[in-house]
């Protein structure tokens, strides 16, 4: 019996070691391109032993309603990215004039798509496209990055929560909570703007933001 167990716990953790390490895995959770720079890079692995992919990247305005183009290219645009092989996405700023007094947000895209392949005769084609926010950081910006989070402030009125951004940084939430209670999808709040939640209010705000690493900043508290 403990024969039987041991071999289904193997089993068990080779699928799910099968699982994390399948596929296509991004170099990071965001970008922050510093103004200044030549170029910034973002790395892709193909972690498959088998199968080969053809990526596909581009780079558009945060604002789905802005159809302007977006002032960025990223090279190569679109690849073969064979088995347990890696490659790196180069992001250039193209010069188009943005604001000099706060942080600018794009979405850089990447879609991974498989080959075909025959199941049951019918094609089978599993296209995979992932969203990554890019920071444009002007140069001269006032503060840290990292603890902008920490000047946020907040406000209730009723039934609707509002917190005011003061910095130049834009500021992406982990959680934010009024007591014990947590707001669900709290988003990013832009610099100088405000952003309100409808929630019952009463108790003490605590918050917790994403910081240029992917990571958690600690937790900030307003009574």
């Amino acid at each position: 019996m403990m024969r039987k167990l041991t071999t289904a716990a193997l089993l068990l953790s080779a699928v799910m070691s099968n699982y994390v390490h399948a596929g296509v895995v991004m170099g990071g959770t965001r970008v922050i391109y510093p103004q200044g720079k030549r170029e910034v890079s973002f790395s892709v692995t193909n972690m498959e032993k088998q199968t080969p992919y053809l990526i596909q990247s581009w780079i558009e305005n945060f604002d789905s309603k802005n159809t302007q183009t977006a002032p960025f290219v990223v090279t190569p645009p679109l690849f073969r990215l064979d088995p347990e092989q890696k490659n790196v996405l180069r992001i250039s700023y193209i010069g188009t004039p943005l604001p000099a007094d706060r942080e600018s947000v794009f979405w850089l895209n990447v879609k991974n798509i498989a080959p075909a392949r025959k199941e049951n005769s019918n094609k089978l084609q599993i296209n995979v496209k992932s969203k990554f926010k890019i920071f444009f950081r002007p140069q001269g910006l006032k503060g840290e990055p990292a603890l902008a989070y920490k000047q946020l402030t907040f406000s209730c009125d009723g039934n609707r929560l509002t917190a005011h951004n003061p910095t130049p940084y834009f500021i992406s939430f982990y959680q934010v909570k009024v007591a014990a209670s947590a707001i669900k999808e709290p988003g990013m709040i832009a610099p100088f703007s405000d952003r309100r939640w409808n929630t019952a209010c009463g108790g003490a705000v605590s918050w917790q933001a994403i910081n240029d690493f992917g990571g958690l900043t600690r937790v900030a508290t307003q009574s």
